[in-house]
């Protein structure tokens, strides 16, 4: 008897791994590989063979090169780290926000649910690719810092408040993408429902019978338990606003690529991918040391 159960048990392992196999060699060859390889061009002077890639190393040449010889990186880098700060949480509130009135019993639900989720389904579609064609629908999606909002020149107003110039360019930045948070909270609103749906309904009854109002069971209830999606949205959100067409440091690296730049590029894009990943990992580790641990037991 142990002997046959043992022998299914190997079988289940041997299915398992031949289920996995495909998805483990797709893994090295079309991610793993390349991610090596952009690796090695950051410390390499990169140059296009008959064949292949010749590369020669030069240490830190290419990150000294982006940093103090490099027109533009690090005032792209500033502008899109700048994004990054308040895209995530604007993102994650917003989402949060929607997804707790979405979770709400009324009609129609699942119609305003189809709403906010059908930039998702046209972002990745055909008719993404026809709106990114049109000028019209383009100047909708991403706005103009010389845009009127309701016949309210936006730059102008600010600008008579005498503000600085950084302020100002920030604050018309800010306004301009409003309608692109809508447009990216999608997935997130999805993520945040599900997540609601899996809290027991008896902690809500607990809440009620000891009397407390929906502010607190807010804040004792429903987000505590949604720390673990919380997270998820975060870094969710934080790989969209990394790889977003419209960032500032990933299209001066599209370039130098495209330019044939290697080594260049793939350093700038390194050394992006660093610092947000360093700054998201500072940031869940706040979130579980100080907000969230507070309410484990």
């Amino acid at each position: 008897m142990k002997k046959s159960l043992k022998d299914f048990s190997q079988k289940k392992r041997m299915y398992g791994r031949m289920f996995i196999l495909p998805w483990v060699i797709g893994f090295i060859i079309f991610f793993l590989i390349p991610v090596v390889q952009s690796l090695i061009f950051v410390f390499s002077k990169v140059s296009i063979g008959d064949t292949n890639f010749d590369t020669e190393f030069v240490g830190l040449a290419n990150i000294r090169y982006i940093f103090f010889e490099s027109a533009k990186y690090v005032d792209n880098l500033y502008d899109a780290l700048i994004s990054f700060s308040y895209s995530i949480p604007l993102v994650v509130a917003l989402s949060l926000i929607v997804g707790v009135l979405l979770n709400q019993k009324f009609r129609g639900r699942i119609v305003f649910r189809s709403i906010f989720f059908l930039p998702v389904i046209i972002a990745t579609g055909v008719v993404m690719t026809y709106i990114q064609g049109d000028a019209t629908a383009e100047a909708m999606r991403s706005g103009s810092a010389e845009m009127s909002t309701n016949g309210i020149d936006v730059t102008a107003i600010l600008q008579g408040m005498h503000l600085s110039k950084e302020i100002t360019n920030f604050l018309v930045d800010f306004v301009n993408r409003i309608f692109d948070l809508f447009w990216d909270c999608g997935v997130q609103i999805v993520l945040f429902i599900s997540g609601l749906q899996s809290i027991p309904e008896q902690l809500y009854e607990v809440c009620r019978v000891e009397g407390a109002n929906k502010w607190e069971e807010f804040w004792y209830v429903t987000f505590p338990m949604l720390s673990g999606t919380t997270i998820l949205v975060i870094v969710f959100t934080a790989i969209e606003v990394f790889t977003d067409a419209s960032n500032t440091v990933m299209r001066q690296a599209y370039t130098a690529m495209q330019q044939q730049i290697y080594d260049q590029s793939a350093a700038m894009l390194w050394v992006y991918f660093a610092l947000v990943g360093a700054i998201l990992g500072l940031v869940i580790l706040f979130l579980q040391k100080a907000v969230f641990s507070k309410w484990a037991t």
